[in-house]
């Protein structure tokens, strides 16, 4: 029996990511690169980046961590805080390509480079397994942050699409039902004098589209004119 209800289908709400299951899959990604590491197997990392592939073209139902996870620890530890599952297969997509690097520098003869790869592999995917710091969803991010809202539209949200803005300052949060840091940022927002305007990127992903929302939580405060006065989140 689940220890708790599940607000989200692990097979099927996949835009969406327990935290616990994200570390999970990077703790067996860090020992398997530090066993090829250490003992010169590169068959290891070539399994661990042909699972990685799997899972990201397959999907979670092909990826071994994650049936581990959701199949036997999630049921009887409980679901995790959610997140926006598009970081952790960055990372993922990152751990793929740097471990099939590793076995391929291997099999040529650059044994030292291999291990080099390897070990940083190992040592990347130990640290967010354990600490919670993701290299590759940190990069993510950073490009999130960058390109900000999409350039066409990067200072403006248009007003047409927020029927709420009506003359007045206001907030503007891309969300997501399922998402934990979004509901954070709606107790918190909900205190300000500045009314609050959600658009649910699965009910409208038109304008997720168009103003190029690459990660949720994503938050601004915009001006009457819809301009974008900030980037809070």
């Amino acid at each position: 029996m689940e220890a708790t209800v599940r607000t989200a289908d692990p097979w099927r709400d996949t835009d969406v990511l327990d935290k616990r299951a994200a570390r999970f899959a990077q703790g067996v990604t860090g020992l398997v690169a530090l066993a090829g590491a250490v003992f010169g197997w590169p068959l290891a990392w070539a399994l661990m980046s042909a699972q990685l592939l799997l899972g990201l073209t397959v999907g979670r139902r092909f990826c071994l961590p994650c049936l581990a996870y959701f199949l036997l620890i999630q049921p009887r530890y409980g679901e995790g805080p959610l997140e926006d599952s598009r970081p952790p297969r960055l990372a993922n997509a990152i751990g793929f390509v740097f471990l099939g690097g590793a076995a391929a520098l291997w099999w040529q003869g650059a044994e030292a480079a291999a291990i080099a790869v390897g070990g940083l592999v190992a040592f990347l995917a130990l640290l967010s397994a354990s600490t919670g710091f993701c290299a590759g969803c940190e990069i993510y991010r950073l490009s999130a942050r960058l390109r900000g809202i999409s350039p066409r539209h990067r200072d403006r949200i248009d007003p047409a699409d927020l029927p709420g803005l009506d003359g007045g300052p206001a907030h503007v949060e891309f969300t997501h039902p399922l998402c934990a840091d979004c509901r954070e940022w709606e107790q918190r927002l909900a205190a300000q004098p500045e009314p609050l305007l959600t658009v649910d990127v699965r009910e409208r992903p038109d304008l997720a589209r168009k103003y190029g929302i690459a990660v949720v939580p994503t938050v601004f405060a915009v001006g009457p004119d819809g301009s974008v006065l900030d980037r809070l989140a």
